[in-house]
């Protein structure tokens, strides 16, 4: 038996590398040609063993070439804001959906559910033309307030504020709490896994948006990582481009990359602990 539990554990090592080994196989290609010398044109592309000396020359040509320092203002303050009204819209509706008992309550819920079930593409000309009226087309805003709210988030955190004991809300509210009071101090405080999650969920999302951004914003100093890339990429030409175009996605993906290596422990355990595979 021990042999057998053995071998397959081996197995398994052996599926998960090859799996892991094909998920990093773009990532170690981008790598190889960003660090490849400009002068060595596409000879070698398809290889990803160096037959060089590695230079960083491409990632001083990308950062010249582009405002990445502005592109990084602007995408950190769409993420940031969208998270921070986020949080607020889906613990309010997460509370109330789990704690709240109204007329209608089930139905509206999966009402709000249907969100999850409609393509983005489907709402791209509504909101835009909503964004229009309200006057915030081609601002930061403008890209964020779609994503004010969360069918997702607001499914998350009402799951989890459901599996809080009823006996500490009850604690609280014979100690004089209010209901803003119980969302601050009983039920995000235990919900903080879930919130982790949502988080790193939303950030990532928004951090490499791509279509939405690029139909509001017009205006170059507004332009996030994404669509600068873009207007970077489509102004290099010839061959020997392909290692500043690597080098320019590497530095839009570098944060998240550096984020997940420092707190790989946190997020997996996040993940982990609010039920999310």
């Amino acid at each position: 038996m021990t042999r057998h539990t053995n071998m397959a554990a081996r197995l398994g090592y052996a599926v998960v590398a090859a799996i892991v080994l094909v998920w990093a196989t773009p990532f170690l290609w981008m790598l190889v040609a960003a660090l490849r010398p400009p002068g060595l044109g596409g000879a070698g592309m398809a290889s990803l063993i160096p037959d060089y000396v590695p230079t960083p020359a491409n990632f001083v040509e990308a950062w010249d070439s582009a405002d990445f320092v502005l592109h990084y203002v602007n995408t950190i303050v769409i993420c940031g804001g969208i998270l921070l009204v986020q949080l607020v819209t889906i613990s309010l509706a997460g509370y109330a959906f789990a704690r709240l008992d109204f007329p209608g309550r089930t139905l509206l819920f999966h009402l709000f559910l249907t969100q999850l079930m409609l393509v983005p593409v489907v709402l791209l000309v509504p909101n835009l033309r909503t964004i229009a009226a309200l006057g915030l087309y081609d601002t930061l805003p403008g890209v964020m307030a779609p994503y004010f709210a969360s069918a997702f988030g607001t499914f998350l955190m009402r799951q989890t504020f459901r599996s809080v004991p009823r006996e500490l809300e009850e604690a609280a509210l014979i100690d004089g709490a209010r209901w803003w009071h119980l969302i601050r101090f009983v039920y995000l405080p235990l919900a903080r896994p879930a919130v982790i999650s949502f988080s790193i969920i939303s950030v990532t999302t928004h951090w490499n948006e791509f279509l939405w951004p690029l139909m509001v914003i017009n205006s170059p100093d507004r332009r996030p990582l994404t669509v600068g890339l873009a207007t970077f990429t489509r102004g290099a030409e010839g061959a020997q481009a392909w290692g500043v175009n690597a080098a320019g996605t590497l530095l839009c993906i570098a944060p998240l990359l550096i984020g997940f290596a420092l707190f790989q422990r946190r997020f997996v355990n996040s993940f982990m602990a609010s039920g999310l595979k």
